[in-house]
């Protein structure tokens, strides 16, 4: 027992993190992102809302995630993540309960949109992100694909529990009963959430070896930290540095325009599915399998990462973008139920590789001290088109009595920020570099 307890206290803190922040992301994002599409059409129907209306309340969410983002990434990286994740999970979870509430589509737009938006934007987007960069430099692609598998883990369990829940009882005992769980989850961020680097508590990135003869300088630890990090190519950009790199505006347009296709179809999944004639167990179990097929993409989109140069992750990242095309346009010629799973099996290899990529490469581009300042601002560009996309959906499937228009869209605009992914090179260093 007593070598038990040893061994566990030596495992890197950073790794804790990990598996922390990626079980309470799925929690959370599991529910919005997914759950939402489960009680969709019941939500829409006791409200009285159209397809495009209901649409709004998720994309206001996705709005304001691009208005939080900066300021949460700033936050994040002026006085460390513990506290933006803890309030933003207490809001989530309050939210979640006042839904039991709504009569109203301004009560709808309030609470799941603006509420809930808040809440998870705070704390379950960058600030995540902040805090897993900031534990890893040579694992960070490991360590992302591990959070960002345990997220897609959490989706896949929460559809089925969502479908039967809602099937026993109703959408609003549902979101009562997942706001009570995550509040529940709110004291553990103390615990597993440090509000600064490994340097700032006596370690390396990675879990390096450490100089006993520095770990108690602070100063010692970060100069420490700097000269790892630069054995690893990685260059500290301040936001206005990394603002002026054509790197960064790459990044923003290929991923601005993939947000549309991501926002525009995720939402509309479940329904998408039941048009068409499939039973609404069979649809989340369907979704389930969707989520699932993210959990190898994400783990091993994040390992490659770490095992190929800057430069070609950019392709890494449009190979995994086209995947999603190829999986719409099987559905768009072939309209049967075999092209139905090829379309939701490289919709979630897809959705699932890009996501730890673009975030080890904005870490491997322009370093951890600004990183949630900078990745915080590329999602403000996001954002108003996360409210537009699924709107937009929304109003094709209303005034055509279907999506086929709404995914010839999305695949035309997939293969746009491919190409711009392939004009992506590593930013120069700059003539003075930030310091952690």
């Amino acid at each position: 027992m007593i070598n038990k307890a040893r061994s566990i206290r030596e495992i890197y803190f950073g790794w804790w993190t990990v598996v922390f922040t990626g079980v309470l992301s799925g929690v959370g994002h599991g529910f919005y992102g997914h759950g939402f599409s489960v009680f969709f059409k019941d939500l829409a129907a006791e409200l009285k809302l159209s397809r495009a209306v209901t649409s709004i309340g998720a994309g206001i969410g996705r709005l304001e995630g691009g208005l939080e983002s900066a300021p949460a990434g700033w936050l994040a990286d002026k006085f460390g993540p513990k506290w933006v994740i803890f309030s933003g999970i207490c809001l989530t979870g309050f939210a979640l309960i006042l839904m039991n509430f709504v009569n109203s589509v301004w009560a709808y737009f309030l609470v799941w949109g603006f509420l809930i938006g808040s809440g998870l934007n705070l704390s379950l987007t960058v600030t995540v992100d902040k805090t897993v960069i900031n534990w890893f430099i040579r694992r960070r692609g490991l360590a992302q694909g591990i959070k960002f598998a345990l997220i897609g883990v959490g989706g896949v369990a929460v559809v089925p529990i969502v479908t039967w829940l809602v099937g026993i009882s109703d959408w609003r005992t549902t979101c009562l009963i997942w706001g009570l769980v995550l509040l529940a989850c709110a004291p553990f961020v103390l615990i597993f959430v440090k509000s600064k680097g490994p340097e700032h508590y006596g370690l390396l990135p990675d879990g390096a070896q450490v100089d006993p003869s520095l770990s108690a300088n602070v100063d010692d630890m970060i100069a420490r930290g700097a000269e790892y990090a630069a054995s690893f190519e990685e260059t500290e950009f301040t936001f206005k540095q990394a603002w002026k790199t054509r790197a960064f505006w790459l990044l923003v347009i290929a991923f601005v325009i993939n947000t549309i296709v991501v926002g525009g179809i995720g939402i509309h999944t479940f329904p998408f599915l039941t048009d068409i004639g499939i039973s609404e167990t069979a649809a989340g179990a369907m979704m389930a399998m969707q989520i699932f097929f993210t959990i190898p993409s994400r783990f091993f989109g994040g390992f490659l990462a770490d095992h190929i140069s800057k430069k070609r992750l950019p392709f890494l990242m449009a190979f995994a973008l086209v995947l999603q095309a190829v999986g719409i346009g099987s559905f768009l010629v072939y309209r049967t139920i075999p092209s139905v799973y090829v379309f939701l099996i490289l919709r979630g290899l897809s959705s699932g590789a890009s996501t730890p990529l673009l975030t080890v490469t904005l870490a491997r581009y322009f370093g951890r001290k600004s990183f949630g300042a900078i990745f915080g601002v590329l999602r403000a560009f996001q954002g108003p088109f996360s409210f537009i996309a699924p709107t937009y959906a929304g109003w094709v499937y209303d005034t055509t009595g279907s999506y086929t228009t709404a995914f010839t869209v999305f695949v035309i605009l997939i293969v746009i920020s491919s190409v711009c992914l392939c004009f992506v090179r590593p930013p120069k260093a700059p003539v003075d570099p930030a310091i952690i």
